[in-house]
């Protein structure tokens, strides 16, 4: 087990500054191991809605909820929406005798109903996968094996692709159809394995749809339901005015790049830099990771109708924004692409930091720097709520 202590304390601030706190994120991710930090399981104030047991005694909420102190778990929350206004009634009790701490896999259902009927006594905090600062730097280990702890922990990488191969496998026979993913089990496979062609790249529903015969608006919709799953990140191009956007379609990621190289057939370290886009694949897990240090930040790429592109645009609350180009080179230059984000008069970047795996930073030009990986994993990760 790795400790978590960044998450771990915001969550802790979260339970004290809300009477109710939503943890969301992708399934296995730890939001369980991450709940049993503050309630063990086994304790009456933890309930698991996959546990014919507990939604027995959730049969009837209030008189289960109600005389319990302290914080209490619900894990799989999903599973129980209506369960959604009996906390909103219990929350508002004078003295907040109790506080919830609810779990759900990214069920667009579970979030729907928490915004309808907890508002402005919820809080949600997002829980990603395990990355470089979870554990003490390895940046090699998590960008092959992903942030999946069961795979990133896993005694050798064979074990940790064997855990993602039958997740994959899980998730197309049965996890996906509660996001709309209803195609047989052989289909969803092959669209998941055509969403990681499209890795770190424009998206092209006319040819993800051709390949499977199937319409555009299905391919946007089952699109869609992988990123409500966490399974995906739409990164949108950015653009001063939102309805002049020169590229309109998103670029494609998905989140865990173990989950991306299980897709792929790749296993080792040695086949992942043979591979042909071990790029785009390096590109997803720094983007992944600097996303990890700004969540409350609007996250772009930039690209324009001539072809200059930059891979990463960070627009803090404040307006102020900076701009990341990824090269896994060993010293990058001063591209056309770069050179034109640093000057463009409506991108206005604060400065572009061009990351990359080697161990010197250095100067390309006015508020453009090349910056090794390892010295931007040292700031630290902000939960995202």
């Amino acid at each position: 087990m790795v400790a978590r202590v960044q998450v771990e304390a915001e969550l802790q601030r979260a339970l004290v500054r809300s009477p109710v706190v939503l943890i969301v994120g992708a399934r296995q991710v730890g939001k369980t191991t991450l709940a049993r930090t503050i309630v063990p399981t086994g304790s009456a104030n933890y309930f698991d809605l996959e546990d014919p047991v507990d939604l027995a005694r959730l049969a009837e909420p209030m008189l289960a909820l109600e005389p319990l102190r302290g914080v209490i778990v619900i894990d799989e929350v999903q599973r129980h929406p209506d369960l959604f206004p009996v906390l909103r009634v219990l929350a508002d009790r004078e003295g907040e005798p109790a506080t919830f701490l609810v779990l759900g896999s990214a069920s667009p259902e579970a979030l729907r109903q928490s915004s309808e009927s907890l508002a402005g006594r919820l809080e949600i905090l997002e829980l990603p996968g395990l990355g470089a600062a979870d554990l003490d730097g390895n940046a090699d280990r998590v960008w092959l094996r992903g942030g999946y702890p069961r795979a990133t922990l896993a005694g050798r990488d064979a074990d940790a692709t064997r855990w993602l191969r039958s997740y994959l496998r899980a998730l197309a026979t049965r996890d996906l159809r509660e996001f709309g993913l209803s195609l047989p089990a052989a289909t969803v496979e092959r669209f998941l394995a055509l969403v990681a062609h499209h890795q770190a790249n424009l998206w092209n529903a006319a040819n993800v749809a051709r390949a499977l015969g199937i319409s555009e608006g299905t391919v946007r919709r089952y699109l869609d339901g992988l990123t409500g799953a966490m399974l995906v990140r739409q990164l949108q191009p950015w653009h001063s005015n939102e309805g002049k956007r020169l590229v309109r379609r998103p670029k494609v990621f998905y989140r865990d790049t173990g989950l991306l190289h299980a897709l792929w057939g790749v296993s080792t370290p040695e086949a992942l830099l043979q591979h042909f886009a071990v790029g785009a694949s390096w590109e997803s897990y720094v983007i992944d990771e600097l996303i990890r240090r700004s969540p409350d930040a609007r996250h772009y790429f930039w690209r324009t109708s001539n072809g200059a592109e930059l891979d990463l645009v960070v627009e803090e609350p404040s307006g102020r924004r900076v701009g990341f180009e990824i090269k896994r080179a060993d010293a990058p230059r001063l591209t056309p692409s770069v050179r034109a984000a640093s000057e463009d008069p409506q991108l206005r970047l604060d400065r572009i930091s061009v990351v990359y795996p080697g161990n010197k930073q250095y100067d390309l030009k006015d508020a453009v720097s090349v910056v090794p990986l390892r010295d931007l994993l040292r700031s630290p990760v902000v939960p995202q709520g």
